[in-house]
């Protein structure tokens, strides 16, 4: 068996506790499942999984901005008692 090193890593505890349970439930302690992630690094000479940004489409944008404005600015909006007055109210409107 290979001679182990101790590595101080410092973590979120909460992120922690969560993979802690995770890897748990998997059969595995937390050391375990990092050094996997370290021999796959090794192993791929990279990051074993793709790490991108998550940029929102035109549609999500303008979702967001208009609920910030909308957030801002509430008196400019009708504002409705129930689901069904504001079904109503957009039926009578087509």
């Amino acid at each position: 068996m290979a001679t182990k090193v101790s590595t101080n890593i410092s973590l979120d505890p909460e992120l922690k506790k969560d993979a802690s349970k995770l890897f748990s439930d998997l059969g595995m302690d937390l050391s375990t499942a990092i050094s996997i992630f370290l021999k796959q690094a090794v192993r791929v000479k990279g990051i074993p999984f793709v790490i991108t940004l998550e940029t929102p489409n035109a549609d999500t944008i303008s979702a967001m901005n208009e609920y910030y404005e909308m957030k801002a600015h509430p008196d400019k909006y009708k504002k409705y008692a129930s689901f069904r007055e504001l079904k109503e109210d957009v039926l009578n409107d087509a």
